[in-house]
């Protein structure tokens, strides 16, 4: 019972926190954690453990990739959920299997109502998949996703001071979009760039703060 009033203590903080514009939640374990990582076990284990480190390998960065465009109008958790799902309906997110997806494979996967049956963003993983191949004769994702790291990183306080887009990530997207890739605008560009520790957006009192490697706990370089 007391687990259980903990729990709903801290779901009513971050709740609060988010209509308020606070900062980070003290959660019952002591750690202090965006209103957004604090109110879902899923979204907690997704912060603690992987947003923000960084992702160089090709196959995980167009994973994140994928994701982030098919979470373009719904909320983050729902594609946690649907995330095993999602590597099953694409091969692992293999980027050479996926390239190789026909016909059929897009009616299979309109079908499939385990994931998000978007034609647009289905028709868009395909065409990312040729993308990223075509890609690795010029270098490949992950050189030109971290090609655009910024010289400095955001410090944030308050969740209204983080960004949602940025110059390296407007011009990321524009790249992507030259080289074929699809459902890359800025916002998705960032919030991929967050999630892979390009750029650090914890809030400054986070204890994720700082643990990607890449940049320092206190300073924005």
């Amino acid at each position: 019972m007391q687990n259980d009033t903990q729990d709903r203590a801290t779901a009513d903080a971050a709740t609060t926190a988010l209509t308020t514009g606070s900062g980070s939640v003290l959660c019952e374990d002591g750690l202090r954690r965006p209103p957004w990582a604090a109110r879902d076990p899923l979204l907690r284990e997704y912060y603690d453990t992987e947003w923000g480190m960084p992702v160089h390998d090709e196959t995980g960065l167009y994973e994140r990739l994928v994701l982030e465009g098919f979470q373009s109008g719904l909320s983050w958790v729902t594609i946690l959920r649907k995330r095993p799902a999602f590597r099953e309906a694409f091969a692992g997110f293999s980027p050479d299997a996926v390239a190789a997806f026909g016909a059929d494979d897009v009616e299979r996967l309109m079908a499939d109502q385990r994931i998000v049956r978007n034609g647009r963003k289905i028709d868009a993983a395909i065409s990312n998949a040729r993308a990223v191949v075509e890609l690795r004769s010029d270098g490949g994702l992950a050189q030109l996703i971290w090609s655009y790291r910024p010289e400095a990183t955001p410090e944030p306080r308050v969740m209204e001071e983080v960004p949602t887009q940025s110059p390296e990530s407007v011009a990321l997207a524009k790249d992507l979009k030259r080289r074929g890739f699809r459902f890359v605008g800025p916002v998705t560009v960032f919030a991929l760039m967050e999630a892979i520790g390009v750029v650090d957006t914890h809030l400054m009192d986070s204890h994720r703060r700082g643990t990607s490697g890449i940049w320092a706990a206190g300073s924005a370089g």
